[in-house]
């Protein structure tokens, strides 16, 4: 494919898969994880060859059926309309639902800046609106435009970790005294309840399967972006943890609501902690535009599948899926707006959970529609099996309520699909 300006190369890619891994998420995880001790270190390991068993499965299929839709392509090729509409759905749900809690993470970082924000009634949720619709009219505007506002925020959010990073090797190399042994056991339950927590780290590394029909040479570039996109994320999220357990003790990681700022503060003053919140909040700002450009891209490709109303899978003018775009930032206004509104948030938690549950069954149908297609592939379908595993065991990790409640999201979009088929 001939690159133009309706289509997107490596770095554009390479820059979405790292930019929807790597979120506001990893400013506040070494506080979640640091009651583990060690414990996050194997399930950073765990998760990380889980990710890149899960890798190589987007890998290979993206290189063998370079289609739109990415997880729904490849059920939809392996077991046919249904499961296509099945893991579709769950996917699309896990995009838009998961992309209120982004949208709210941008503005919460502002605030820190500015708390007026925060002071003013109805303003925070003004701008999580403006946030959510400034970015669905860039993705409608072109595939191109999108691109860039991933390439530099990609490259922004990537300061202050590289930075932390460097620090701790520069730690490392003058002998500076070390956080002591947390003295947290080590665990195969706690290993596993790290896996669950840094499992979500790697959301979104099927990113490049998506819009492959918009990717120039989308045979050598998927696969690339996406294993490349898996090991530096995987790189960086080992750092940051690494530079946690060895000079950060477990009590301070924990309680600190800033724990990259906090760490960054004990040796360039703690005036670095604004400049640590706007980079948070432009890693979210990027990480909101990559999956927007993905909650437009699924439903036009189910509609041109057939699984969907056909309207939506009309492309405007400027050869994006407008109308897929506009439908699902509408349910991502709804869901970020519930944030807002007291009493709602525990509403919110719960939704965002569900949506997750559902949205695990995408990686599954993925994993397992690679044995199907590549069966004589031995070595491959055996690490197929892998990730499906590994899929199921991390999904248990979300508990049988949150799994029970995401299936019957999963099952109430089958009315959708009778009525598409009917017609």
């Amino acid at each position: 494919m001939t690159q133009t300006a309706r289509t997107i190369g490596f770095w554009a890619v390479l820059a979405l898969v790292v930019g929807n891994m790597i979120g506001s998420g990893i400013y506040l995880l070494p506080a979640t994880l640091a009651p583990l001790g060690w414990n996050q270190m194997l399930g950073w390991l765990v998760t990380i060859a889980g990710a890149l068993a899960l890798g190589l499965v987007f890998a290979r299929l993206g290189a063998r059926l370079p289609l739109a839709g990415g997880p729904y392509a490849y059920a939809h090729e392996a077991f046919g309309p249904l499961a296509g509409f099945a893991t579709a759905w769950s996917y699309w749900v896990m995009i838009w639902a998961g992309n209120g809690a982004i949208a709210v993470a941008v503005v919460s970082n502002v605030s820190l800046i500015f708390p007026a924000i925060g002071k003013t009634q109805g303003l925070p949720a003004l701008l999580v609106v403006g946030c959510v619709w400034l970015l669905t009219l860039v993705n409608i505007i072109g595939v191109r435009e999108a691109s860039r506002v991933q390439q530099v925020t990609t490259l922004l959010k990537l300061l202050p970790l590289v930075l932390l990073i460097a620090l701790a090797l520069w730690l490392f190399a003058s002998g500076a005294p070390r956080a002591p042994d947390p003295g947290v056991p080590l665990t195969g339950h706690a290993i596993a309840n790290a896996a669950g927590l840094t499992f979500w780290g790697f959301l979104g590394l099927e990113s490049a399967t998506v819009p492959a029909d918009k990717v120039d040479d989308p045979r050598r570039t998927v696969p690339r972006a996406t294993l490349i996109g898996v090991v530096l994320s995987g790189l960086v999220y080992l750092g940051i943890s690494l530079a946690f357990a060895l000079y950060m003790p477990m009590a301070e990681a924990a309680a600190s609501p800033a724990p990259v700022a906090a760490l960054l503060g004990k040796y360039f003053g703690a005036g670095i902690a604004g400049a640590v919140a706007l980079f948070a909040a432009i890693s979210a700002f990027g990480t909101l535009n990559g999956f927007i450009l993905l909650q437009g891209e699924v439903p036009r490709a189910m509609a041109r599948g057939g699984v969907f109303p056909a309207w939506l899978g009309v492309d405007g003018s400027r050869g994006t899926p407008a109308r897929a775009h506009v439908l699902s930032s509408v349910l991502l206004t709804v869901v970020a707006l519930l944030n807002y509104q007291k009493g709602m948030g525990d509403l919110f938690a719960f939704i965002a959970s569900v949506s997750l549950a559902a949205g695990m069954l995408s990686y599954l149908m993925s994993a397992l529609a690679a044995v199907r297609l590549q069966p004589d592939d031995l070595p491959f379908a055996a690490v197929a099996l892998g990730a499906a595993a590994f899929t199921l065991w991390a999904s248990w990790g979300l508990g049988p309520q949150a799994l029970a409640y995401g299936a019957v999201l999963v099952v109430a979009g089958l009315p959708v699909y009778w009525w598409v088929r009917r017609r």
